[in-house]
Order: C-alpha cells, then sequence, then structure tokens
C-alpha cells in the first residue's frame, strides 16, 4: 500500500514539473523587447531620388539675318575622290586643311566632311557661322563634329572654339554643343597659322559652356538649316566672347579628330607626321596623322583686312597708280608666302607649297 501511495505521489510531482516547464520562457526565444521584424524599415527603399534641375533658357537664336556679314568658300574634293588626292587647299604649314579621306590609304572619301562653302552672319546679339558639305547623310563615323573657331584679337590666333556634334533637327538647340576659351592663350604659339617646331601648347583648355552648363545657359546653339539638310548652323552669343567690334572666322569638320586640344594642328605635328593630300607633294603625301577633317580660311568680320592677317581668306587687293607709274599688280604676296617650300603664283593670286 505505501509503495503505491509512493508511485501516485512521484507521478503526481512529474505531472506538476511538467506543467510548469510548459508555462517557462524558452531560453532561444526572442527578448520580449526586440520588435517584430515586420517593422523594421529600410531607409534606401522608401527614399527618392535626387531631381536634376532643369536648364532655363533665357534667349533662343531666331532666324539669321537678311545680309551676311562675309562669305568663303571651299574646295569640293568629290570631284578627285576617286585619284586618292584633295581638289586642293591643303596647306598643312598654313593651317589649311582638305582632309575628309582616311588616314594613310586615302581610299575613302568622306562627303560629310567636305566642306563647300560657309558664311558668316551677326546682329546686336548673335554670331551665326553657316557649314555647308557635300552630303551630311553620309555621316556613319561617331562622334560627327562641326566648329566654329573665333578670333576676337585678329592676330591668327583663335580665342574661342564652338564645337557641336552632328545635329538632327532644324530647331536650335545646346544639346552635344560645347564652347571653349584659351585661356592661357597659347593656340598658335609663336607665329600664328604657322609651323612652329616642337611647339608645347594645350590649344583650347578651358571649357566655358557644356551643352546649356555654364555661366550663360544660352552662350551657343547648333542647328540644321531649315533650308538645306546639308548645312548646319552654329550660333553664338556675342556678350559671351565680349561683343568684339571686329574678329575673324574660320569653319571645321571632322569625326573623332576634331579635337579642342590640337589646336593649331600644324603646332602638334610636324610636316611628315602629318603628310598632305596632295600628290604633288611627294616628300609628304598620303595624309597620315592628321586626317578626316577639313576647315576653311578665315572671314573678316567688322573691318576692312590688309590681305596680311594670318589665314585670310585669298581676295584680289587693287593697287592704286597714278599716271607714270607702273602697271597695278593683280594681288599682294602675303609674307607667309616666301622661302623654301613655297611658290607664288601672281595669275591666280595663290601661294602653293613645293617640296624644297
Amino acid at each position: 500500500m505505501k509503495h503505491q501511495n509512493l508511485k501516485v505521489l512521484i507521478a503526481a510531482l512529474a505531472m506538476i514539473s511538467a506543467i510548469l516547464a510548459c508555462g517557462s520562457p524558452s531560453a532561444t526565444e526572442s527578448p520580449a523587447t526586440q520588435p517584430p521584424e515586420s517593422v523594421i524599415v529600410s531607409v534606401t527603399d522608401t527614399a527618392s531620388p535626387p531631381t536634376e534641375v532643369a536648364i532655363q533658357h533665357q534667349i533662343v537664336p531666331v532666324s539669321l539675318p537678311e545680309n551676311r556679314s562675309d562669305h568663303a568658300g571651299d574646295y569640293d574634293s568629290s570631284k578627285t575622290a576617286k585619284e586618292k588626292m584633295s581638289n586642293g587647299g591643303d596647306r598643312f604649314s598654313f593651317e589649311r586643311f582638305e582632309r575628309p579621306f582616311n588616314a594613310n590609304t586615302m581610299d575613302v572619301y568622306f562627303p560629310e566632311l567636305d566642306i563647300l562653302d560657309t558664311y558668316v552672319y551677326d546682329d546686336d546679339t548673335w554670331i551665326y557661322g553657316t557649314i555647308q558639305v557635300v552630303d551630311r547623310s553620309a555621316a556613319k563615323s561617331s562622334p560627327y563634329r562641326f566648329a566654329m573657331q573665333i578670333d576676337t584679337e585678329v592676330d591668327g590666333k583663335g580665342d574661342y572654339l564652338v564645337i557641336a556634334e552632328n545635329p538632327s533637327s532644324t530647331d536650335w538647340t545646346t544639346v552635344g554643343v560645347q564652347m571653349f576659351f584659351d585661356e592661357n592663350s597659347d593656340v598658335g604659339d609663336l607665329t600664328a597659322m604657322l609651323t612652329d617646331p616642337d611647339a608645347k601648347t594645350d590649344g583650347f583648355e578651358k571649357m566655358i559652356f557644356d551643352q546649356g552648363r555654364g555661366d550663360d545657359p544660352d552662350s551657343a546653339w547648333v542647328r540644321v538649316s531649315p533650308k538645306d539638310s546639308n548645312t548646319v548652323e552654329i550660333a553664338v552669343k556675342r556678350s559671351v566672347i565680349g561683343s568684339p567690334p571686329l574678329y575673324m572666322v574660320d569653319m571645321w569638320s571632322g569625326h573623332a579628330t576634331l579635337d579642342p586640344a590640337m589646336f593649331d594642328f600644324s603646332d602638334h605635328y610636324t610636316h611628315e607626321q602629318a603628310g598632305a593630300a596632295d600628290p604633288g607633294l611627294p616628300n609628304f603625301y598620303p595624309i597620315k596623322s592628321v586626317f578626316e577633317i577639313d576647315n576653311s580660311c578665315r572671314i573678316a568680320v567688322g573691318f576692312q583686312p590688309t590681305g596680311l592677317e594670318p589665314g585670310l581668306c585669298q581676295s584680289i587687293v587693287p593697287v592704286q597708280v597714278g599716271p607714270g607709274t607702273p602697271a597695278p599688280t593683280a594681288c599682294q604676296r602675303p609674307p607667309t608666302c616666301f622661302g623654301c617650300g613655297y611658290t607664288w603664283d601672281q595669275a591666280t593670286c595663290t601661294c602653293s607649297q613645293v617640296a624644297c
């Protein structure tokens, strides 16, 4: 009887222990102070991305003025492309390029680079430059660029360069447009528009405008001409370049080779390195390091040029004579067309480069 009572007591105690154990906190249970996992929120999941401030333009170019300031034609190398040569005008030592070809073989002609005509217009607010090429739609290389170089000191050394990627619309845009300034005045080195051996220049080294960003969001624009799909128009705000009363302008086209840091190109290469697009210069032909690029001669705006300005387009300069004086010459020979490597044709008023 005693043994049975003992067994009952032990069983009862075991049952009580089990009941107490079920009500005790587990050793692995999370503390009561820890929040449920479902209420933990990551800040990065709810933060809004930063909003970019839109560029606010104050003034946009309009139609070009009715009267042009001046004009400069250029050579059409489509006529001689099959012969792997330019149609004239390629004079490396004078910073004149007619090179709408690939390097070395010159067996690929790029009509989108071949400048035919350039014009300059201006009004109280804008300076406009136009560049007409043989066939802009033929462009397949990227980037494809147009540029306008402005010499505000009329010393042959460019001061500002506006460079724009090939536009797609007849509406004015700042997309793809950049503007540079030669802050240290080393473009052209010692002698403007002429080769300076061992020149250490960095070209247009300061960007002052980048697609609407800069001190003036309206500094420079580009569009396709509404009148001709092969013509590109560039507009520069006069006040951005100091509102010059007189200046000189030249136009450029190129692929990736049209680099602001390489101006003047003739100061960064020797003639042997750059090559020539004219087989009449066998010591230099064909083009080599300077390729897929074209430019125009310089247009004078706001003043009557003397004919001695570096890079100036050639023009007939009549000489006034009185009774008993020699017959007038057709034009004046520029001082850059003397010495070994240059010959002057008085009949056509042209300077040609020849092998020494």
